[in-house]
């Protein structure tokens, strides 16, 4: 990359991007979000993106009274702010402005369907803003290091076969308690 152009939203995003159903209970969204140090996720059904649950949709539930019972769909930020990986850091910066979020995604599109790829955030643009060399910046962009397909793989599968057990545990509890 040629020192004096600018940044690209290629060179600074997270490629990988959370996602989860749209029953997904807020409690295990904000844990989720917590472990993985992430500031949104994006909720998808049967392929398709819905919405985005990030940190301030989280912080508005806590207006209503039965927040323990609900479910990103009952929260989510209809629709998915998006961005191209190549415009410069500064437009994206301006676009999070103007459409007041705080994250945007690149979405990826493959054989008809529409996928959120990867992101970038206020939190990727702060860290540019701090970097004192590229090196701090090494896990950002398209050429961060990312873990292997087979990893990722597991990682899904172990997870798939949490929320599976969860899933189970409370139609048992659910059905003792049914007269």
């Amino acid at each position: 990359m040629n020192p004096t152009s600018p940044k690209l939203v290629r060179d600074l995003m997270t490629v990988g991007v959370l996602t989860c159903a749209p029953d997904t209970p807020l409690v295990e969204l904000a844990r989720l979000m917590l472990d993985k140090n992430c500031e949104a996720v994006v909720v998808m059904q049967d392929m398709h993106a819905l919405g985005v649950v990030g940190e301030d949709e989280l912080v508005n539930a806590f207006k209503q009274e039965a927040i323990g019972g609900l479910v990103a769909e009952d929260v989510l930020r209809e629709g998915v702010p998006q961005v191209p990986p190549d415009i410069p850091l500064a437009a994206a910066a301006q676009l999070m402005r103007d459409l007041g979020v705080r994250i945007l995604f690149v979405m990826h599109h493959s054989g008809g369907v529409e996928y959120p790829a990867a992101q970038i955030s206020y939190r990727h643009l702060l860290r540019q803003l701090a970097a004192q060399d590229e090196a701090e910046l090494r896990d950002l962009g398209m050429h961060a290091e990312r873990q292997s397909p087979l990893e990722a793989f597991i990682q899904r599968r172990d997870a798939a076969r949490r929320d599976a057990a969860r899933r189970d545990a409370a139609r048992k509890k659910t059905s003792r308690g049914a007269p």
